[in-house]
């Protein structure tokens, strides 16, 4: 098990890497300029002291060796647009905020989807698992901007049921949740069903059930607990993607999440805040991608974890 962590962690901190340096010389391609909210009326002078406070006007490998150097020590500086705020103070003011709303929508498309997905597996009523694959074929088609704007009018406008705005109460979070959940419980849903009913029909199931168990225990310990592998596998990721944020549903409800901060810092040319936000999501994905490598390889036995 620990030669499959290092390896796995030797991995990640090489995607980790590549992650940076790519986006480290993209965004340095990309035409615009970062001062230029600031370049009206600025003497050439203060121009070019705008560029040595920042270390642009250095050669871009020289610019890259910094900062490595200052990306091991999570010192990413001052934001170009946000003049005075630390890259590293604004993740941790925005970050907090994403991650809330993820985990939210992370326990709703578990707890659905594995339901859903458990239901259709075992029930003898050809109408309700036509339902729920009818919903999860929706669920993965429809896109969640559209899913939030129809339950908004709905239950926001329509019917007043939730506030549609920020994240300031409980009420708050159901909306926004359910729209980044709708696509996982879709998947979740068809991976448990699929998985689910594969294992239901091996001799185990039929050795544990001869033997006078319970239906329902032989459904959790024997059914639902080896088909987990495949769900364990997509749910890493699937968390990763949750607590980092949507762009679509954080502008659509306002909340003042990372997602926004991510596409604004792409926009105004913000060197320090795009490679500190990178990173900084780049690692929770890696991070979460690792951890459901080792739960799969710890559900399932048949995996070598040494390879």
């Amino acid at each position: 098990m620990i030669k499959y962590i290092i390896k796995r962690l030797l991995v990640g901190a090489l995607t980790l890497f590549i992650l940076m340096t790519v986006t480290f010389f993209a965004v340095r391609a990309i035409p615009g300029n970062p001062f230029a909210q600031d370049s009206r009326g600025l003497s050439p002078e203060a121009y070019a002291a705008l560029e040595h406070k920042y270390g642009l006007d250095k050669p871009v490998t020289e610019q890259y060796v910094i900062f490595l150097q200052n990306a091991i020590k999570l010192e990413f500086g001052e934001s170009i647009a946000k003049k005075g705020q630390q890259v590293i103070d604004i993740i941790a003011d925005r970050a907090p905020v994403t991650f809330k709303l993820g985990v939210v929508a992370f326990v709703i498309s578990v707890v659905f989807g594995i339901a859903l997905g458990v239901i259709s597996a075992l029930t003898k009523k050809r109408w309700v698992n036509s339902l729920i694959t009818t919903f999860a074929t929706l669920g993965v088609s429809i896109p969640s901007f559209l899913f939030a704007i129809i339950t908004m009018y709905l239950f926001g406008v329509k019917f007043k049921l939730v506030p549609l705005m920020g994240l300031d109460s409980w009420q708050n979070y159901i909306l926004p949740a359910f729209a980044l959940a709708l696509s996982p419980i879709s998947m979740i849903t068809r991976l448990t069903r699929s998985s689910l009913k594969d294992v239901m029909n091996k001799d185990y199931i039929t050795l544990a059930r001869s033997k006078g168990t319970g239906e329902l225990k032989v459904i959790l310990k024997h059914g639902l607990k080896n088909a987990m592998l495949p769900i364990v596998t997509y749910c890493g990721p699937m968390f990763a993607g949750l607590v980092t944020g949507s762009l679509v549903i954080e502008r659509l409800f306002t909340i003042p999440g990372i997602g926004a901060e991510f596409t604004n810092s792409i926009t105004n040319r913000d060197y320090t805040l795009v490679m500190g936000l990178t990173i900084f999501l780049g690692l929770i994905v890696i991070i979460m991608t690792i951890v459901s490598d080792i739960v799969a390889a710890l559900i399932d036995p048949r995996i070598k974890l040494g390879k």
